[in-house]
């Protein structure tokens, strides 16, 4: 059966159920936590999808990654029926297509803003204008990255801005150089 298939099924059944239970934001936030555990405990999913270890470790196991002391009813209802249907090689892409579906569903934009020193105010700005344009809510991750010497670069939703200083002097080297190719 197809990954993706699998995966979406399982995060609308369970955003569904949360739904009807009015907690469908505390499971969100369980569920990105507990995706960033996949990311950030490198041994997790081999646990989960080791078949020696049984489902009520394995259900603590989860419970445990997410960093809360206690999960939902819900998310552990949702734990126990991916564990006894053997669906557990599929729990990461499933609680990816949940966190998918929150934004869809609320209407939630995610993005990610670089710019050279930290700015608090820029990043409420961009959150503003964009929250404005779009009648959406806007998550935004924020690094930063001294090599842009100045200015920012934008990411949202598949569209990237590049307002760098670092983008515009690279662009205007490439016209000098292009201009000077046409000149020889």
């Amino acid at each position: 059966m197809n990954t993706g298939v699998v995966s979406k099924r399982y995060a609308k059944a369970l955003l569904a159920y949360a739904k009807t239970r009015k907690v469908e934001d505390k499971v969100y936030e369980e569920v990105r936590d507990l995706a960033q555990g996949y990311l950030n405990i490198p041994g997790l999913r081999r646990a989960i999808e080791n078949p020696v270890l049984d489902a009520e470790k394995k259900e603590k196991l989860l419970c445990e990654a997410t960093g809360k002391e206690k999960v939902s009813d819900e998310l552990e209802d949702f734990f126990r029926l991916v564990l006894e249907k053997k669906r557990e090689k599929f729990l990461h892409f499933m609680l990816w297509s949940y966190i998918d579906l929150y934004h869809e569903d609320k209407n939630i934009l995610t993005g990610k803003l670089i710019t050279a020193v930290p700015s608090e105010h820029l990043v409420q700005r961009m959150v503003g204008w964009i929250s404005a344009k779009t009648h959406g809510k806007v998550e935004l991750e924020t690094n930063v990255n001294p090599n842009l010497i100045g200015g920012y670069i934008i990411e949202i939703e598949g569209t990237r801005l590049d307002a760098s200083i670092a983008h515009q002097l690279a662009c205007v080297k490439q016209q000098f150089i292009a201009r000077n190719r046409r000149i020889v």
